[in-house]
């Protein structure tokens, strides 16, 4: 009995790191994956230790639309904080400041989400799901239906993803692949309208009024990662987001 019980613990702490080594294998089995490892891997891995990141790390991504950026930020070994790793730029926007509301409506989101879907197989090179609507966006759209299908992805067209060019998309998949093989199991994504200081809120809030509660809802979420470097603890309230 006392053997039987020892398998089933060794089952139990072994088989979640053995599923998640077995995701990077079926991811490497498609293609445009293998092609991805094979043309960036080898830098990204030297980059990787130039920066000091050491083994397996976790993944934080952050966007802002007006600037038109995405931050990639690194938590490895027994660091308690994200460094940033990288910076890509958008190659194309689409809508304007302010969440996206419909389905239709051209607009990236805005809020904190992360990443649910890997399509090693997109029409747009190679992609990475975020997992718009959250409850908050669907109160928000009330009747409408809210849209969905927002991606990271590759190529240079977009009506309310983040398009990165192809490049630049097989770096930050590959990054994600190994966040995820190495235990992540949520790798989050938060997008913000700008850089949330007080000054760009109060700059950007005389254009858009009508966003002042909600830009002030997510400022906390930002502030917090700034002050500690490590993404907060988010709660949705109602229509509203609640940070620890």
């Amino acid at each position: 009995m006392k053997t039987y019980l020892k398998l089933i613990l060794l089952f139990s702490i072994t088989s979640p790191a053995f599923a998640q080594s077995e995701f990077k294998t079926k991811q490497l089995s498609f293609e445009r994956v293998k092609t991805a490892y094979t043309e960036k891997w080898t830098n990204l891995q030297k980059e990787l230790t130039q920066a000091g990141i050491k083994g397996a790390f976790k993944l934080y991504l952050a966007a802002y639309k007006s600037e038109g950026k995405l931050e990639l930020w690194l938590q490895s070994g027994k660091e308690k904080t994200y460094k940033l790793f990288k910076t890509y730029n958008f190659c194309a926007h689409s809508g304007m400041l302010g969440p996206k509301i419909k389905e239709g409506d051209l607009q990236t989101p805005e809020g904190f989400y992360s990443i649910n879907v890997f399509n090693p197989e997109s029409k747009f090179h190679l992609s990475l799901g975020v997992d718009y609507p959250n409850e908050i966006d669907t109160q928000r759209s009330g009747q409408e239906k809210p849209g969905g299908d927002i991606y990271i992805h590759g190529n240079c067209v977009t009506v309310g993803c983040i398009p990165l060019t192809d490049e630049k998309i097989k770096e930050v998949y590959v990054l994600a692949v190994e966040a995820k093989n190495a235990g992540q199991l949520q790798i989050p994504v938060h997008v913000f309208p700008f850089k949330m200081t007080q000054q760009n809120l109060n700059k950007y809030l005389v254009q858009f009024p009508a966003q002042k509660a909600f830009w002030k809802n997510l400022q906390p979420g930002y502030a917090y990662f700034e002050r500690h470097n490590v993404p907060p603890n988010i709660l949705m309230q109602k229509d509203k987001y609640l940070f620890k």
